[in-house]
């Protein structure tokens, strides 16, 4: 499979790298209005292929996208400290309305994989401006928030992260939920393996991971000023999972019809991926609390979305 990722800064480059050393897909095009960028990237991480795949990776312009089975958006402007995601969005609709039009040019069957943020919000304008159905136009959305909360978790039971079972919903960013009551470990749940592996999740622990995992990205971007190595290994993650058409869950974001009482909105939820994009969704048990705090990440996201005014490409 042929797939092409629109913009190379950090998070571009980096799902670029972790792809190609994994072998998913036989040949990656990065395009960017900086050329020179897109080539350097290209050239360095062609570099790292003898020891990695035989993947081929190169530089190029929206033309080149030309039969690429998935495209990556990561375009647009950056996060700056302090930043929301959702203070990105004026900024970055107006990148997208460029990109889109071009990408879709050239690349019309390909599945779109958004990757920029806000990224719920920037998922549902990709879908309004191409008119494309909404399983084939997926935002990378809580697949990072998930891991982290799936990290966190297995450093406080002592497992590995691959047997914690948790979900973050709705918005990737400060509304996000953090499906507690839903979790599990192996079969158990997540209340009855922390008791018995001897390491309970008190309240106080409960918090910290809660706001571990909420407020990550804010952390990073003060440390070092953007995040890029967690979503590009969740990039790579759901490029493999579409391209494998694997039927894998993950927790990605796409136009929902309805959740929570709230309509048409993108956000996150356990999702089947396969080759033909979201093949369908399956929603946690949650808690009251947590269905209400869905609800208010849901009407959060739809009421930014609407108040964007959009027309097809």
């Amino acid at each position: 499979m042929k797939l092409g990722i629109i913009g190379a800064g950090a998070v571009g480059a980096t799902a670029a790298y972790a792809i190609a050393l994994q072998g998913q897909v036989r040949e990656i095009v990065l395009v960017d209005r900086n050329a020179a960028l897109a080539r350097a990237h290209a050239e360095d991480i062609s570099h790292a292929m003898p020891f990695g795949s035989a993947t081929q990776v190169r530089a190029g312009t929206a033309a080149d996208l030309a039969g690429a089975g998935i495209v990556i958006v990561a375009a647009g402007v950056g996060q700056k400290p302090g930043e929301s995601r959702l203070d990105l969005l004026a900024r970055n609709a107006e990148v997208f309305r460029a990109v889109l039009g071009e990408c879709m040019a050239a690349a019309p069957d390909a599945l779109l994989l958004i990757a920029s943020n806000p990224v719920d919000v920037m998922t549902g304008i990709t879908q309004r401006l191409t008119g494309l159905p909404p399983g084939r136009v997926i935002g990378s959305g809580t697949v990072l928030d998930t891991a982290r909360f799936r990290d966190l978790l297995a450093r406080h039971l002592g497992l590995s992260p691959r047997s914690v079972h948790a979900y973050v919903l709705g918005e990737h960013g400060d509304s996000e939920v953090l499906a507690w009551s839903s979790a599990r470990v192996g079969s158990l749940t997540l209340d009855a393996a922390a008791d018995q592996l001897g390491r309970p999740l008190t309240d106080a622990v409960r918090a910290g991971i809660d706001e571990a995992v909420r407020r990550a990205a804010y952390r990073i971007i003060e440390g070092k000023g953007a995040t890029w190595f967690g979503i590009g290994g969740g990039l790579a993650r759901l490029v493999e999972a579409l391209a494998d058409d694997d039927h894998s869950v993950q927790s990605v974001s796409v136009m929902t019809p309805s959740v929570a009482g709230v309509s048409g909105v993108p956000l996150s939820l356990p999702r089947v991926l396969g080759a033909q994009g979201v093949l369908s969704e399956l929603v946690p048990m949650l808690s009251e609390a947590e269905t209400e705090a869905l609800a208010q990440s849901a009407r959060l996201l739809k009421d930014t979305l609407e108040a964007v005014p959009l027309a097809p490409l």
